[in-house]
């Protein structure tokens, strides 16, 4: 019968393609989204294949009953997606705490919300792949995406500690890291001009104006591609931990992270101090 996904985020971008290949091979899913609509035509072609379901992310009761629904409709739950997320953009000192919050809600406490309502199914099996969908912004850091990549890098350190915690219920955990993908139009989403910008403070213009220079510039990604390509890492007896989708990062990635090998071996001589000298143990007295 093929493998039964549960996708968060299904009805457009990655989500909604991971999607769509995954009723094209054969597999039943279990779509999510805050609104159903767009699943229609899905629910046309592929019939009771395709389980679509109404879910908020941020609202954890709603999570719990969404999954425990799938997973009775289903009788199981194989893969898990979460892919559900967005990008808050503006500057650290432009950020409101509500515009803060509510990415952190979205992109970390909901997936958080998935992962312990799915886990109980998937330990009871003893079998299960999660794959967390995080982001090149989740090992490096560039400016006016504080927020979003604040979001990133929690989930990668969220997404590492699941995996040693679960691998012996027979659980897998893969951090699937995108770059850019053509998900809109056809296109690299130009981050700089989506609806999550924060209010602008004048004093940072200059750094918005040569960040939109290049933004969106990446050569942008396949979404089908990617979704092949989740297959190949879903159908792998020994999964990855992580794994980047896409190849516009991967030179600045290894910069970012020769650059702190070399800065921490720099500092040594200071790390050292900083532990302060050892004191030796003091041994008894004898009598």
């Amino acid at each position: 019968m093929g493998k039964v996904w549960f996708v968060t985020g299904s009805s457009r971008g990655l989500g909604r393609r991971f999607v769509e290949a995954a009723l094209g091979r054969g597999d039943r899913v279990a779509a999510t989204a805050r609104s159903t609509e767009s699943f229609d035509e899905l629910v046309e072609a592929f019939g009771d294949a395709v389980l679509p379901l109404e879910m908020d992310v941020t609202d954890k009761a709603a999570v719990f009953e969404t999954v425990k629904r799938a997973a009775e409709h289903f009788g199981r739950l194989d893969v898990v997606v979460n892919n559900a997320g967005y990008a808050q953009i503006g500057a650290i000192e432009e950020l409101t705490e509500a515009e803060l919050r509510a990415q952190l809600e979205t992109n970390v406490f909901g997936p958080v919300w998935v992962i312990q309502a799915a886990l109980p199914y998937l330990r009871e099996q003893r079998a299960g792949h999660i794959i967390q969908l995080s982001s090149a912004a989740g090992l490096i850091a560039m400016p006016l995406g504080g927020a979003y990549q604040a979001s990133r890098w929690a989930i990668e350190a969220l997404g590492e500690t699941l995996a040693k915690e679960v691998a012996g219920f027979g659980v897998k955990v893969t951090i699937v890291e995108p770059g850019g993908f053509a998900t809109r139009e056809g296109k690299n989403p130009d981050p700089l001009a989506n609806g999550h910008v924060a209010e602008a403070n004048p004093v940072y213009d200059g750094l918005r104006r040569r960040l939109a220079e290049v933004a969106g510039k990446q050569p942008a990604g396949d979404p089908a591609a990617a979704a092949q390509a989740l297959f190949k890492v879903v159908d792998a007896p020994n999964p990855p931990l992580r794994v980047l989708f896409g190849q516009g990062f991967y030179p600045m990635i290894q910069q970012a992270y020769a650059d702190r090998l070399a800065t921490w071996d720099e500092w040594q001589d200071l790390s050292a101090e900083a532990h302060g000298r050892l004191k030796r143990p003091t041994t008894a007295a004898k009598d």
